[in-house]
Parts: structure tokens; C-alpha cells; sequence
């Protein structure tokens, strides 16, 4: 088969050790990305296979009608929203998911909660421009960083990667509050942590608030201005999950009115995030570019299982497939 795989931006892939699954066939890694049905049709319209690394390039309906050629999309991670299964189906194009694991992302949302809380990346990029101590030029922002023990720490969506912040919350001496879906408010319970009783004292009472839920229609713009207008002025807004959970124009706003008085994000509606974003040029922001998912460990989990679906498709034993209504039109020709 004739493979392309996507978006890699840091040039990896290919120093995987599960590369080697796709010996024998022929893989173009791309590097950089392409913007546009029509810039895509003219890179992938001769591959019969596409590896995705998550979200990076959104394949619809109009693009996939461009790719005659296609037969396999192979998804690192769950498909989301940015692929036309119902097209895709329609095409006869069928669609591997592949697995992952919440280790990295629920470390790298930590890690950004300590970055936020002593707030070290201001205080690392002053001292390298001479100054001691030194958080912001701007008086308001020139404040002390804050210890988590004692303080609470609000996790929204208590799934795999919740449960882990919620755990390092509790390991760290905080006082851990849930939010969510009925059942997830119950297990939470069970669990030992606290369970808001309604979104208001949710937004209100957290000093950390941090998004751990899968994007969806029923998500999709689930966290609005008012929600945010409720947190404090000491508050940090914390979305490692997706940029699309926050009604758009929603948080700049709140930023500069200082409800939530600080964000740590790794996620953005558009990617890459351009270097004109306002959000890099406020004091009380720190950004970081979609690292989630990007470590050694995880990479290496999801091509395995992803490249592996590939190796799968063309020797004729699929798996994984999403769709598997495909697989029986192809059988039936």
C-alpha cells in the first residue's frame, strides 16, 4: 500500500521503533502541514491510506470526495469530530481507531498546574532578560505564586485522565471537588472526593479548574462566559482537553476582565496557534503547543497500534474498524 502519515511536526515518526510494522510498503511521512481541501486533495490524492496523528488535519466531506485512491484512514487515538465518518463511510473509505493511554496527558496537565500555580515560566523568561524575582513589568500581574496544599482544585469530567488529576490533587494535600455527568458525580463519590452540588459552586468555590472531557456535540461550547465570570480573581483555568469545550470568544475576555485571574493551555481552536495570539502576549497566561499526547512513551502506544491497523487492512485481517459496514460492502464486490 501507499501510506501517508501526517503532521509530524518534530520529523519522529520515523525514529519509532514501530515503523518497522510498515516495512515492505511504501511511507511518505509529511512534516509539515497543508491547509485547505484543495491543498490536501493535490498532497494525498494518491495514497491509499492516511495516518492521522489526532486532530492535526480535519478530513471532510468535500476532501474526501477529492481522494478516489482511499481506502484506510488510520487514526492514532479515537476519531473525533474533525473526520466525516458518515462520508467516509459512504466512500466505502473505511477507519481504524487505534488506543492510547492517560498517563501523558494527566502529567502534562499537572505539570502546567505547578507552571501556573509558582508561576515559572514568567519568572524563567524574566531572569533571562535580567531580571530577579520578577513575574511582570505589569504591577498587577508582579504577584507572589500560590502552594496547592489546602487550596481546591476542581476537576471537570472524571474519566481516565480526570481521575489521575484528581489523584495528584489529592497527593498534594488539596481539597478536590468534581463535576460532571450523573454517574461520573457518583463514582467521584465513591471514590472519596468531593461533588459540587451545582456548576455555579463548581466555577465558584475552585482555585484550580481544570477540563477533562471529551469533545462532542453535548460538549461542544459546554463551558461559557458566564461560567467563567463566576470563578476568582486568584483563580487558574486550566484545558489540556479542547479548545472547542469553551464558547468561542469567551476566554480572552474573561482573561482581561480577571475572572479567572490566570489560564494554563495547551489546546487552541486553531492549530498551530499563531505567534500574533493576544493569549501569548498576556502575563497571565502560559500556552504550551498541544503536548499532551506528545511524549516518547505515548507516541510509541499509539503508532504501534495505529501502523499495526495498516499492516492489518492490507494483509486482508482488519481491525479496529469503526465502521465496519465497509468492510463487508468491499467483501460483497
Amino acid at each position: 500500500m501507499k501510506i501517508a502519515i501526517l503532521d509530524d511536526y518534530q520529523d519522529v515518526v520515523r525514529h519509532l521503533d514501530s515503523i518497522a510494522i510498515l516495512a515492505g510498503h511504501e511511507v511518505k511521512i509529511f512534516t509539515s502541514s497543508a491547509r485547505g481541501s484543495g491543498q490536501l486533495a493535490i498532497r494525498l490524492a494518491s495514497f491509499d491510506a492516511l495516518v492521522l496523528i489526532r486532530e492535526r488535519t480535519a478530513l471532510s466531506k468535500v476532501l474526501l470526495q477529492k481522494l478516489p485512491r482511499l481506502q484506510l484512514i488510520s487514526q492514532t487515538g479515537k476519531v473525533s469530530t474533525h473526520v466525516d465518518v458518515e462520508a467516509a463511510t459512504a466512500l466505502n473509505i473505511a477507519i481504524a481507531e487505534g488506543s492510547g493511554d492517560p498517563t501523558a496527558p494527566a502529567e502534562l496537565t499537572w505539570a502546567l498546574i505547578m507552571a501556573a500555580a509558582r508561576r515559572i515560566p514568567q519568572y524563567v523568561h524574566n531572569l533571562q532578560q535580567g531580571l530577579w524575582q520578577t513575574v511582570s513589568s505589569q504591577a498587577n500581574f508582579n504577584g507572589l505564586g500560590i502552594a496547592l496544599k489546602g487550596r481546591t482544585l476542581g476537576v471537570w469530567g472524571y474519566g481516565k485522565i480526570g481521575r489521575m488529576v484528581a489523584g495528584y490533587g489529592k497527593a498534594f494535600g488539596m481539597r478536590v471537588m468534581i463535576w460532571g455527568r450523573d454517574a461520573s458525580r457518583a463514582q467521584a463519590l465513591k471514590d472519596g472526593y468531593l461533588v459540587a452540588d451545582t456548576k455555579e459552586q463548581f466555577f465558584s468555590e475552585a482555585d484550580v479548574l481544570s477540563l477533562h472531557l471529551r469533545l462532542n456535540e453535548a460538549t461542544r461550547a459546554i463551558v461559557t462566559g458566564e461560567d467563567l465570570a463566576l470563578m476568582k480573581p486568584t483563580a487558574i483555568f486550566v484545558n489540556t482537553s479542547r479548545a472547542e469545550l469553551v464558547a468561542t470568544d469567551a476566554l480572552l475576555p474573561a482573561l482581561q476582565r480577571g475572572r479567572p485571574g490566570f489560564a494554563a493551555l495547551d489546546v487552541f481552536e486553531s492549530e498551530p496557534l499563531k505567534p500574533d495570539s493576544p493569549l501569548l502576549k498576556m502575563d497571565n497566561v502560559i500556552a504550551s503547543p498541544h503536548l499532551g499526547y506528545v511524549e516518547k512513551d505515548g507516541y510509541e502506544l499509539y503508532f504501534s497500534t495505529a501502523l499495526q491497523n495498516v499492516a492489518d487492512f492490507a494483509n486482508g485481517t482488519p481491525k479496529n474498524i469503526l465502521n465496519p459496514s465497509v468492510l463487508a460492502s468491499k467483501g460483497a464486490r
